[in-house]
């Protein structure tokens, strides 16, 4: 069976093309916009085309086939014409010469990791997310005489595992290239637009999202340190004889929602309260969603048809059609500074928790940010108005908990 297709691909990432065996790590990384996961996705199918491949399409966390790349190997398939070489399964992607694309969580898969035999390829995708503990287990299991690991990931702080790893410690027989929206020459014209938009009014967020910078934590930030990404899992017990779950421990759930408008993102989220400590464990974003899309977006975190869930109420004509489709929606409060008593109450918390999957809550927890003045540097207390969608919706979910706080009325000609 002779297979022919046309790729195209950015010049600095052509090394992903190169025959395999000549490195043992191919790793790309750097902002938006730089097709790092559609350039490899492409020369994947292309290797496996031209001869059998076990390639194992790996992140640190994966709790259903949609957390994979699977979908976007679908979508190139059928943009390389490539339909009748490969056939799209649920769960794996098979070639007509035998070639298996399988796909792992590396956190809760690693032991079925370990059991996979012949893995000639493994491509860590969104690799930033990926512990210290997991790349001192993940390279030894990928053992195949001249197979190799891949990497693409957009830097997120610069004292992250994989950044320290892969960038600034790069290891033995590798190639490591950095690429960004400069070298895609299939920009659209909406994310050039974008991109031109965040570097005029924040080059520092520019620098990291766009640029592929590491971020540096600093006092700007409104949440500083007080975060950190970390995988786990609210487990319940079910009530036999009421069929409730019960969560021993855990204060929740509660749900908040930002409608988002224009180029602003609406999201739903789903957080918990232990030890002193806020959890933010599911998290569903998209931008310029419909209320058909609006509604998928909300059935897509856990529950959100059983619990009430707090949202903009600016917005009642939202809240009423989402009540109609079957969400208990309600309005929250807001008042003269229940932001600041919003972020005050946030971070009362000893940490927060962002579990790996909420993307768009850790990207909004290094970027959001007080405002500086441009004169003398001096930290403002008025908040940046930008890369708040997340903590918008926090701040909803647990507008009970939030105390309203009583600020000295302004004195007028001298009385009270």
């Amino acid at each position: 069976m002779t297979t022919t297709a046309r790729v195209e691909a950015a010049e600095v990432l052509g090394f992903f093309f190169e025959p395999l065996g000549r490195y043992r790590w191919r790793v790309a990384y750097g902002g938006r916009g730089g097709v790092k996961s559609w350039t490899v996705a492409r020369a994947l199918l292309i290797h496996g085309a031209q001869r059998p491949l076990r390639i194992l399409c790996a992140r640190e966390w994966m709790s259903s086939i949609a957390d994979s790349v699977h979908r976007l190997l679908a979508d190139q398939i059928e943009l390389l014409g490539l339909g009748g070489f490969y056939q799209v399964q649920k769960s794996t992607i098979l070639g007509a010469n035998g070639t298996q694309f399988i796909f792992k969580g590396i956190r809760r898969d690693i032991n079925e990791i370990k059991s996979t035999e012949g893995v000639d390829v493994c491509w860590v995708e969104e690799a930033e997310a990926v512990s210290k503990e997991s790349w001192l287990v993940l390279p030894p299991t990928i053992r195949k005489k001249g197979s190799e690991i891949w990497v693409t990931f957009n830097p997120a702080l610069a004292t992250d595992a994989t950044y320290q790893k892969l960038v600034v410690n790069r290891p033995a027989r590798s190639i490591v290239k950095k690429t960004g929206w400069e070298d895609n020459p299939w920009l659209s014209a909406e994310l050039a637009e974008e991109e031109a938009e965040l570097r005029r009014l924040d080059p520092e967020a520019h620098a990291n999202v766009w640029g592929g910078e590491p971020w540096t934590r600093s006092d700007t930030q409104v949440f500083g340190d007080k975060w950190e990404q970390q995988d786990f899992e609210v487990v319940g017990v079910l009530d036999k004889a009421t069929g409730a779950l019960t969560y021993h421990g855990w204060q929740g759930p509660y749900y908040g929602g930002d409608f988002g408008f224009a180029k602003d993102p609406a999201v739903i989220l789903r957080c918990w309260i232990k030890d002193s400590r806020l959890w933010i464990d599911h998290q569903v974003d998209g931008v310029q969603l419909n209320m058909d899309d609006l509604a998928r977006a909300y059935d897509r975190v856990p529950g959100t048809r059983l619990h009430t869930i707090r949202a903009d109420s600016a917005r009642p004509e939202t809240i009423n059609e989402l009540r109609r489709r079957g969400f208990n929606v309600r309005g929250a409060k807001k008042w003269d500074g229940s932001v600041k008593d919003g972020i005050e109450h946030l971070r009362s918390y000893q940490r927060i928790i962002l579990h790996p999957r909420c993307k768009l809550a850790i990207q909004e927890a290094r970027l959001y940010r007080y405002k500086t003045d441009p004169r003398t540097g001096d930290i403002l207390p008025i908040l940046v108005d930008k890369h708040n969608h997340t903590w918008d919706s926090v701040r909803y979910a647990l507008d009970p908990l939030i105390r309203r706080k009583r600020r000295p009325q302004l004195l007028i000609g001298g009385t009270e």
